[in-house]
């Protein structure tokens, strides 16, 4: 509990002990009543200001509006009973106040547990970055002010501060604040980190590839703090009944300590006045709202809270209850079903390329015996054999050499040797077809069997399940490379428990070849799946799925690259693979899987149907619970005490059923 909480439940057993024990207390009249304001008081002092400054500033109808007018009215027409010798009903009147603040007090612990599990999320921003001055000293610096492509050191049990690649040193990174796995991550020199991962065993030197304000750490920050900013259509609602249904019955309220009144004089009746005002206060504090103004936003509270506990980010409400009502789910294939951990496994030039490797051509290629041993025992690792292969996959490293692509990367790596700048020239990039560029002055092209028909080549037909690349040198067809990508463990896994969440169709969207495609979609058991697509295609793909669902059917596309952003923003719920994935398909999406795996969707849509089942129940049980104690209380059946439990035993029932939303079952 906070300061301020425990002081609230010190007020409520002061309140509560001075309660019972002035029931003991033989005293009558004012004594009595001054007696019991000093509990009243203890317990409500605050409520009482809160609706007088909503009285002042113009903002009369809330729960504490209700709650003063309720209990000042109680503890008046007690101090009035007693005056005629009646017995006034003060602890009534403190009651409906300190079970009040109960409510709140439990609505409160609520809260600041679910808002841990997000602030939680908080604990990965640094305090500090570390860069080494000119005699060799570590200084702590503030991570806004240092620049790109600086070096800076994560010493053991410090948080990488800013996303960068490890120029020196190795050890292992605890990641659990950011993807919710416990099993720590190894990193060595060379690979990339993202901020906000604990460094846990050795030193790490990482030269920035992004400022702090575009670091991952600050994303994530950004994405929780505005989460709350975008509400459910069920929040919304409440929020706009709330409005609406406080001044109704606050005037019903006054109506029907009025009009009963009136009807008797003029019928010659006694006014009975004290009976029809007792009634109406009932009336007024069974009515109050707290239940559905208190619960309903709590319960998506914890639901965000809940999956970011398991590292799935959530940036607002109102896309935690859209995929409560997800039916299609639409999946880019590389990096989000695959690893996109790309190898060469086999490269086949054309016999019209083999023949021209003579002389001279084949005394270029071995430019250094350094640089062939290199190459040879790159190539051999990917059981790329003769002279012709590894030229060809020369060729198709050096055009690809300015392309962060995975297929790229492969080819580079299968290649295995530094590519001097120099040697390339005037690359272009053609959109889902592939680059062209000027290797050692010849012209070369590497791409899909697009772009040889663009060129006007005709293509061999690859015998094996793969991505092929094909190569042009010198406008003459040299052959292919067959690239195989790794299908995730969980992507079948994930498929399967979609299929059980309900969700009617799975769809595979990818650029990739048909044969490539059909063998990915036949592994995972997909219900449909599209090929060879340009990134203008897929967009077209999804608006015709988009077209075909029911009205209150949702379509959520799943990607991790920046070709996927258009895509991700026409869904109708977009969701990022986050750890691996580009700033853009992040920034277009409305939800981010922070460990790029695809189970964590079925999870997701887990989370938000029991979210959404959890605010229907609360929104059904409050107001049936009211409606039978508001009739009640009209016709005098229903006392204060039945009031208290109406409004303070709903409220608070309610919100232990919203705390539901915190805990997530990972089965």
């Amino acid at each position: 509990m906070t300061k301020k909480q425990k002081k609230v439940l010190f007020r409520i057993i002061i309140a509560a002990v001075l309660t019972v024990a002035l029931h003991f207390v033989p005293v009558e009249g004012y004594l009595r009543f001054g007696l019991y304001l000093i509990p009243y008081l203890v317990i409500g002092y605050d409520i009482l200001r809160k609706a007088a400054l909503g009285i002042i500033h113009g903002e009369v109808f809330d729960e504490n509006f209700l709650m003063a007018v309720a209990t000042v009215g109680a503890m008046l027409l007690g101090l009035y009973n007693e005056s005629q010798g009646l017995e006034g009903e003060f602890a009534e009147g403190v009651a409906v106040m300190l079970f009040y603040q109960i409510g709140e007090l439990f609505q409160a612990v609520a809260v600041g547990k679910s808002r841990r599990n997000i602030t939680a999320l908080m604990d990965i921003r640094p305090d500090y970055a570390n860069i080494e001055d000119e005699n060799g000293q570590l200084e702590q610096v503030d991570p806004d002010d240092v620049e790109l492509g600086s070096v800076i050191v994560v010493r053991p049990g410090e948080k990488v501060p800013i996303d960068g690649i490890v120029v020196e040193g190795a050890s292992s990174l605890n990641t659990s604040a950011l993807t919710g796995e416990s099993v720590p991550r190894d990193i060595h020199s060379g690979e990339e980190v993202i901020s906000g991962c604990v460094n846990l065993t050795g030193l790490l030197k990482i030269r920035t590839t992004k400022e702090f304000g575009e670091s991952t750490v600050s994303k994530i920050l950004d994405l929780v703090e505005n989460s709350s900013m975008k509400k459910a259509r069920t929040e919304n609602f409440i929020t706009k009944f709330a409005k609406y249904y406080t001044p109704a019955v606050c005037y019903s309220a006054l109506a029907l300590a009025l009009i009963p009144t009136v009807i008797n004089l003029l019928m010659g009746n006694p006014a009975n006045w004290s009976t029809w005002v007792i009634r109406a206060l009932t009336f007024l504090v069974i009515s109050c709202p707290c239940a559905l103004v208190i619960s309903i936003p709590l319960s998506f509270f914890g639901g965000i809270g809940g999956a970011s506990a398991c590292g799935i980010l959530v940036k607002g409400s109102n896309y935690l209850e859209a995929l409560a009502q997800a039916k299609y789910v639409v999946f880019d294939k590389t990096g989000t079903l695959t690893k996109g951990v790309f190898q060469v496994t086999g490269v086949y030039p054309s016999e019209i390329f083999r023949q021209g490797l003579e002389g001279e051509d084949l005394k270029r290629e071995s430019k250094t015996q350094n640089g062939m041993e290199e190459a040879d025992s790159a190539a051999n690792n990917a059981g790329i054999g003769d002279l012709a292969s590894r030229q060809l996959l020369e060729y198709a490293a050096c055009a690809e050499s300015y392309s962060t692509h995975p297929i790229s990367k492969s080819l580079r790596e299968a290649h295995g040797q530094e590519i001097p700048i120099e040697r390339v020239a005037d690359v272009e990039e053609i959109s889902g077809h592939g680059v062209t560029a000027l290797v050692d002055g010849i012209q070369v092209a590497a791409g899909n069997d697009k772009l040889m028909k663009k060129l006007g080549l005709v293509c061999e037909e690859a015998a094996e399940v793969g991505t092929v690349v094909h190569v042009a040198v010198d406008g003459k067809y040299g052959g292919y490379i067959l690239i195989s990508d790794v299908v995730k463990e969980q992507s079948a896994e994930a498929i399967k428990a979609l299929k059980a969440a309900g969700v009617k169709k799975t769809v595979m969207l990818t650029g990739d070849s048909v044969k490539v495609a059909e063998h990915v979609a036949s592994q995972l058991g997909l219900d449909e799946m599209k090929s060879e697509l340009l990134p203008a295609d897929k967009v077209d793909a999804v608006e015709k799925l988009l077209g075909e669902k029911a009205p209150r059917e949702n379509l959520a596309f799943v990607g991790d690259g920046i070709n996927d952003a258009p895509v991700l923003s026409r869904a109708d719920i977009g969701v990022a693979m986050g750890a691996l994935g580009s700033d853009a398909a992040i920034e277009a999406a409305d939800i981010v899987l922070m460990d790029d795996n695809p189970m964590k969707l079925a999870l997701a849509i887990r989370i938000s149907r029991k979210c959404l089942r959890i605010v229907y129940e609360n929104i059904v049980f409050a107001l049936a619970v009211k409606a039978i104690c508001l009739v009640l209380g009209a016709f005098g059946i229903a006392n204060m005490w039945i009031a208290i439990f109406a409004d303070v035993g709903v409220m608070v029932l309610a919100v232990l059923n919203a705390v539901r939303c915190l805990k997530v079952d990972f089965k």
